[in-house]
């Protein structure tokens, strides 16, 4: 932790940096993704409103294949501080939904990181980066997502992984979803993520150490999302939030699951094949 502790301030530097964007909002991303789910919903068109968080399939980094790091993502720097720590993940993601945005309209984004963090976890040293989305159209904000990046050393040879905490087991809802390595790379390829972890076995397992692909975060994050709308139809989203506790992999089924709370807002969670807790969130509709 030393090293990191030494650089922190550097990384800190990059607190107040931002990176501006604009977008059209296409319908071709929005009729992927409802293939790749198999939502059954009917073929979007100009001037439907864009479901909550698939705001994600805009604004998408493309850095050149020269610069390209050896996990597939873009070299460290730039917009983001160069951690010099060597895994990358998305660790949580808080997303207010103040007015809708509909395929055709012209969209504007503006990230920020807004703050840097340094800790000490069961892996050796992380760095905590924070940007904040603001996503503007031609009558204001729309949408502002926070997102916290992880940056964390490789583990030791002799390290033991952590034991995740059991998921809860009292759904309202819940579906079964078995990962392969297709829906992974149509999901990667949707959002322009080269992350190898996602799609390449001998990489993630050889490399990294990793028992099978991961499935990504925001990718459950979606499913999480849109069981608990389509559970509770007509009603709108203003706010979700969720965060990553331990990895999934593509080598079992996973559950995605939401439970119906009291307060009129509903739990998520994704839980693997053992029954372990890997994603929590929460989904607050309009009163």
């Amino acid at each position: 932790m030393t090293a990191i502790i030494d650089k922190l301030e550097h990384y800190r530097s990059w607190i107040g940096r931002t990176d501006t964007r604009e977008d059209l909002v296409t319908a071709y991303p929005v009729r992927a993704m409802m293939a790749t789910l198999e939502t059954g919903d009917p073929a979007p068109r100009i001037g439907d409103e864009l479901p909550p968080y698939w705001h994600m399939f805009y604004f998408l980094e493309a850095a050149p294949a020269s610069q390209i790091g050896p996990d597939g993502h873009p070299k460290r720097g730039g917009f983001l501080p160069p951690v010099d720590l060597p895994r990358r993940m998305n660790a949580g993601n808080r997303i207010e939904l103040i007015q809708p945005v509909r395929i055709g309209d012209t969209v504007s984004r503006e990230a920020r990181v807004t703050d840097v963090q340094g800790k000490t976890g069961g892996s050796g040293a992380m760095v905590f980066v924070t940007v904040r989305n603001t996503i503007s159209g031609k009558d204001g904000p729309a949408i502002v997502h926070e997102q916290d990046l992880v940056y964390r050393g490789d583990p030791a040879p002799d390290a033991k992984p952590a034991t995740p905490k059991p998921a809860p087991t009292d759904a309202t809802w819940s579906r079964t979803v078995t990962p392969d390595p297709v829906l992974l790379f149509r999901y990667s390829a949707l959002v322009f993520v080269g992350h190898r972890i996602h799609y390449d076995l001998p990489y993630v397992t050889q490399v990294e150490g990793y028992p099978g692909l991961l499935v990504h975060g925001p990718l459950m994050g979606l499913m999480q999302l849109e069981l608990a709308r389509r559970e509770n139809p007509g009603r709108r989203v203003p706010r979700y939030e969720f965060r990553a506790t331990s990895p999934v992999y593509h080598t079992a089924p996973f559950t995605v699951n939401a439970r119906a709370e009291k307060d009129g807002t509903v739990t998520t969670w994704i839980a693997n094949a053992q029954g372990a807790l890997c994603q929590q969130g929460k989904v607050t509709f309009a009163t």
